[in-house]
Parts: structure tokens; C-alpha cells; sequence
């Protein structure tokens, strides 16, 4: 479902450029769910190998991450561990969801509707175990870490933006807000021209950045105050939320109660709300100790890489090279330009 807090959010786009030498801490699962699901074939179906086997994870990775990198921008994934237990419900709507779409889809192209079957195949995106271990896999070769959380991934990645290991998190969600992350980064992995459904026009999705102090400078907030409204909201952690409260109304009522325990009209909702338990989930990230985390940048194998995309996955050699050549290119500037300084 993801936390609908932008009604209260104000960003601001930024270049990727801007993000030179900077090191960002990705939602995994999030990102790779986005390349599931926007990178398909023609009829909607999922990249493959000649094997059968799903490719579009693979092709995101790889393509998206190196154009980052060349650009100078230093990438960390983090993994979600095990789910909270308080996450169940939010995990069984979204895999109905999955069912319904995936019975759509196929429908739709039982019925020559391909524009619907590409629509529908969007929500359909299921990641695997083997996925999750081939993206690892993918990312150890490119020399890109990965972090595997022990339940959140956004709880990791914004612990590592609050204490300066990283510059920002990454994902899709406001949910890293929640988690304390000093920044969120949003459309970092899907920049570029998206088309617009149903019609025959594109827009640009420019990167956007969010900063964890002006958001509650703009909503007069304290950081508790903020996962209160989320509460009142829906998390994934309670993704119904409160009857008849959107972002604006549970602003407002956390501004003038300032917190759930105050809020006379919601009081039979708070008391099978485990609200106490959900708050404690958002802010445990604030002192968790990042001492057991290491983060270290590797060069790119490139015999590896080849290895493994063209020989194994069956990706374009050409269009591998090419983009490792882009890359090659990158590193020895570089490399030239901080020789100059000796």
C-alpha cells in the first residue's frame, strides 16, 4: 500500500549529477519491484533468458546502476530481512492484489486486449528467492555492497542516512520519513520519460528529493508527532488506518491533540490499534547500533559480469560492452583527474 504522506510532503527535483560522490542507501526490494514491473516485453511479459528464466530484475541492475555509477553516485542495497509480524496483513492484500491482476492479464490477452494485458501485468511482479539471490549475485560483481536488514529494509537504509554513512535513502515510499532518514531520495532508478496511460503523450520523472528536517518544519511536527499521523493514516503495519482520515485531517488532528492518546473520536479505533507497538518500530531505527555495519565499494569484474549477463543470462554482448566501455571510460577520468593532484 506505502504510506500516503504526500499531500504534506514538499520536494524538490535534483540532477543526478548533484549526487557525485555521494553515497545513497536503496530500498532493495522496492527498486527491483519497480524494474519488475515497468521492465517487459510486448505483450507485458517478463525479460527472459532462453531457459524461461525471468530476466527484467537482472536487466535493471545492471543497466540503471551503471549509468549511476558513471555519474559518480555511490550505491548501497539493502535487503529486507524478516517481516514484522504486525506486516502480515499488508502482505496478504498485496499478494490478492497479485492474484486479481494476474487474472486480468491473462484475460486481457486470451482476448487480444494488449494495451489492458500491459497495464495489468504491472501489478503481477512476484519476487522470487532465486531472484533476490541473482541480483545479490549481479550487484557483488559490479563491486556494489549490499546490506541484508534484519526486517526492513527502509528501517537500514534510513539508519544509515541519520548517521551519515549515507547521504540519503532510496526508494519509492515515505516510509524511510518514518524511519528517521535524514533524506529520501525518490525516482532515482526510474528518471526518464514515462508514458502516459491511455494516452499518447510522455512526461518526465525527475529525481525528487525529501528532507526529514523541513518536513516537520513544514507540518510543525515533532519526529514522533509525524509517525502518529502515519498511524493515523495506515502503515503497513496497520494499512487501513483510521476510518475516514486522510493525510490533511490526521495533520490537523495530531496539531491539535498532538498525539492518538488525546483524539476523543478516535478512541474504539486506537484501542485495537497495537499503535504503542507500531511506533516503537519506527523509532527503534533512531538508536540502533550501526557498529556491525561495514560498507565497502569493489571495482567492477568485468570478465565476471560478461560472463554471467551474456553467457549465462543471454543479454546483447554488444550492448554489455557498450555500457561497461561508458564505464571504463568514467573510472580512467577519473582516475586521471586525481593523479593530477600528486
Amino acid at each position: 500500500m506505502g504510506l500516503n504522506l504526500k499531500p504534506l510532503i514538499t520536494s524538490h527535483p535534483i540532477n543526478i549529477s548533484d549526487l557525485n560522490g555521494k553515497v545513497v542507501a536503496i530500498d532493495a526490494y522496492n527498486v527491483i519491484y519497480q524494474f519488475l514491473a515497468t521492465i517487459r516485453g510486448p505483450t507485458g511479459e517478463l525479460l527472459a533468458n532462453n531457459k524461461g528464466e525471468p530476466t527484467s530484475h537482472l536487466s535493471g541492475l545492471f543497466y540503471r546502476n551503471l549509468n549511476l555509477l558513471c555519474d559518480g553516485v555511490k550505491l548501497v542495497y539493502i535487503f529486507d530481512g524478516i517481516p514484522h509480524r504486525l506486516k502480515t496483513k499488508e502482505i496478504q492484500r498485496r499478494k490478492k492484489v497479485k492474484e486479481e491482476a494476474t487474472q486480468k492479464y491473462t484475460l486481457a490477452l486470451e482476448e487480444g486486449r494488449i494495451n489492458d494485458a500491459k497495464k495489468f501485468s504491472q501489478a503481477t511482479s512476484v519476487l522470487t528467492s532465486n531472484m533476490i539471490n541473482e541480483a545479490k549475485y549481479l550487484l557483488s560483481l559490479m563491486g556494489i555492497p549490499f546490506i541484508d536488514a534484519e526486517s526492513e529494509g527502509e528501517a537500514t537504509a534510513a539508519l544509515l542516512s541519520k548517521n551519515g554513512l549515507a547521504y540519503s535513502s532510496v526508494s519509492q515510499d515515505y516510509d524511510s520519513i518514518l524511519f528517521g532518514a535524514k533524506r529520501l531520495i525518490r525516482n532515482l532508478t526510474i528518471s526518464g520519460k514515462r508514458k502516459v496511460p491511455n494516452r499518447n503523450a510522455y512526461i518526465d520523472i525527475v529525481p525528487e528529493l525529501i528532507e526529514h528536517d523541513q518536513v516537520l518544519k513544514d507540518n510543525s511536527l515533532t519526529h514522533e508527532q509525524l509517525i502518529d499521523v502515519g498511524i493515523l493514516i495506515g502503515t503497513d503495519f496497520n494499512p487501513q488506518g483510521f476510518s475516514g482520515i486522510g493525510p490533511r485531517n490526521a495533520l490537523k488532528l495530531v496539531q491539535k491533540y498532538k498525539k492518538l492518546e488525546n483524539i476523543e473520536k478516535i478512541k474504539d479505533e486506537l484501542s485495537n490499534t497495537p499503535y504503542e507497538e507500531i511506533r516503537e518500530i519506527f523509532l527503534a531505527s533512531q538508536t540502533a547500533n550501526i557498529d556491525h555495519i561495514k560498507i565497502e565499494f569493489k571495482e567492477l569484474e568485468k570478465e565476471k559480469v560478461v560472463k554471467y549477463l551474456c553467457n549465462e543470462k543471454n543479454f546483447s554482448s554488444e550492448r554489455v560492452m557498450s555500457h561497461i566501455g561508458r564505464f571504463e571510460k568514467y573510472t580512467l577520468k577519473k582516475s586521471q583527474s586525481l593523479d593530477k593532484w600528486f
